[in-house]
C-alpha cells in the first residue's frame, strides 16, 4: 500500500505511432522536476503515468505543485494503490478517502478493469466498494446522475488504484517536442505570457533581454529574471543572454529622425535576436506584440520589422486584447512582477509621434546613417550569459 501520483496526458494521445515518443519527453520533464522532491519511479500504462515515491521522504505537496505545471499533462490525481484484492481494496481504500469525502453528501462509485482476469467485473466492484463507503461514512447517499464526488477505483497490472477526484494539468505539449525558439523578452507583461503560450506547445525556450544602462537599472535585469523564473517553473530551463544596447539607443536617437526610432531600435532587436537564436539552433523569434497595442504594433509597423529577419517570428498574442493577456500573466503568477517600476530599454527615448503607417524604403532610409553592422557587432560581444531555472 501507497500513495502515487496518477497522470493522464489528454492530447498525446491523438499522436498515433509517435506517441511513444512524446511520452518518452514527458517522463524525462517530469523526472527533471519531481528530482527535487524525493526519490520516485516513473512508469508509463497505456495512457496513464503512475509517479510511486521509493523514499519515505517524498515531498507529497511540492510533488503536486511541480506536477501540476509540466506541459503535457491533462489531468492529475492523489491515488492509493494497493494489492488487486478486494478486502485490500476496501480495508484502505476506504479509510483513505476519508478526508475526501468530508462535508460531501453525495456520491458515486466508478470502477475500471484493465486486469480481466480480475474476479469482480467493474459493476460488482462498485457496487461492493460503494457498500463499504455508505457503511462507513453515514452522511453519505449514492447520487449516480450528479453527485458532489465520483470515487474512482481503477485495477490496472501491478496494483489497485483508488481516489477521489482530479485536478486540471497544464495541458498543451511536452517541452521538447516542438523545437526551440528565441523569446525577445522585457520587463512588461506581454512577453512572459508569449513565452508560456509558446513552451505550452511543446517548444523549447531561450530569451534575450537588451539592457540600457544608465538608462536602465539593475533591478530592470532582475525584474526579467524573475519573470524567466516563473515561465521556467512550467518550461524548464530558459538559457538568457543580456545584450547592452545603450550605444545603439544613443546613435539612433542621435542620427535618425525621431518618428522612426522606436521601428529602428526593434529592427535592431530582431536582427540580435535572430544571431542569439542562430547560436542556440532556435528555429523561430518570439515576441510579445499584439495589433494595435501601441504605435510599433500597426500591421505595417510589423512588417517593417520583420523584413530584417528571415527567421519566422511567433505572436501568440497577436490577437487578443490586454485584459485577456492580463488574465493569463495572473494565471502564471507574472502580473505583479511585471508592473513593478522598473522600466526596461523599450521606454528609452520613445518618439512623441511615431509612425504608425511606415514604409519600409524610408525606415531604411533613416537607418542608413547608422553603422548597423559595428553596432550589431559590438552589442554581441558585450553580451551577458545566464541559465534561468
Amino acid at each position: 500500500m501507497k500513495e502515487i501520483i496518477l497522470i493522464k496526458n489528454g492530447e498525446l494521445a491523438l499522436k498515433g505511432l509517435n506517441r511513444s515518443t512524446f511520452e518518452d519527453v514527458l517522463v524525462k520533464n517530469l523526472k527533471y522536476r519531481l528530482k527535487k522532491c524525493g526519490q520516485f519511479e516513473i512508469k508509463k500504462s497505456q495512457s496513464t503515468i503512475t509517479v510511486e515515491p521509493v523514499s519515505d521522504d517524498f515531498d507529497f505537496s511540492s510533488a503536486i505543485k511541480s506536477v501540476s505545471r509540466v506541459f503535457g499533462i491533462a489531468a492529475f490525481s492523489r491515488a492509493l494503490a494497493v494489492e488487486k484484492d478486494m478486502d485490500e481494496i476496501i480495508k484502505y481504500g476506504v479509510d483513505y478517502l476519508a478526508d475526501a469525502l468530508k462535508g460531501v453528501k453525495t456520491f458515486k462509485v466508478e470502477s475500471k478493469r484493465s486486469d480481466k482476469k480480475f474476479p469482480l467485473n467493474s459493476l460488482e466492484i462498485s457496487a461492493e466498494f460503494g457498500g463499504a463507503l455508505l457503511e462507513k461514512y453515514h452522511h453519505l447517499k449514492v447520487d449516480v446522475h450528479n453527485p458532489e464526488a465520483v470515487v474512482v477505483v481503477e485495477i490496472r497490472d501491478k496494483y489497485a488504484f483508488i481516489r477521489c477526484g482530479q485536478q486540471k494539468g497544464a495541458g498543451g505539449m511536452p517541452v521538447g517536442t516542438g523545437g526551440r525558439a528565441e523569446i525577445l523578452i522585457s520587463g512588461g507583461i506581454d512577453s512572459p505570457v508569449a513565452a508560456w503560450m509558446i513552451a505550452k506547445r511543446g517548444i523549447q525556450l531561450s530569451a534575450v533581454h537588451f539592457a540600457s544602462p544608465p538608462y536602465t537599472s539593475l533591478r530592470a535585469e532582475q525584474k526579467v529574471i524573475k519573470l524567466l523564473s516563473k515561465v521556467a517553473a512550467y518550461s524548464g530551463p530558459i538559457a538568457l543572454d543580456i545584450i547592452p544596447f545603450t550605444e545603439i539607443q544613443e546613435e539612433i536617437a542621435d542620427k535618425c529622425k525621431e518618428e522612426y526610432f522606436t521601428l529602428i531600435m526593434r529592427r535592431f532587436m530582431m536582427k540580435i535576436a535572430e544571431k542569439m537564436a542562430e547560436r542556440e539552433h532556435a528555429l523561430a523569434l518570439i515576441t510579445g506584440e499584439s495589433v494595435g497595442q501601441v504605435a510599433s504594433q500597426t500591421l505595417p509597423a510589423l512588417c517593417v520589422t520583420d523584413r530584417v529577419v528571415t527567421m519566422p517570428v511567433l505572436r501568440p498574442l497577436i490577437g487578443m486584447d490586454k485584459d485577456e493577456i492580463i488574465d493569463i500573466s495572473r494565471k502564471i503568477d507574472t502580473f505583479d512582477i511585471s508592473i513593478e517600476p522598473y522600466e526596461d530599454c523599450c521606454t528609452v527615448f520613445t518618439p512623441k509621434h511615431p509612425k504608425t503607417r511606415p514604409e519600409l524604403a524610408k525606415v531604411e532610409e533613416a537607418e542608413s546613417a547608422l553603422d548597423i553592422d559595428g553596432l550589431i557587432e559590438r552589442a554581441i560581444e558585450g553580451r551577458r550569459f545566464m541559465l534561468v531555472e
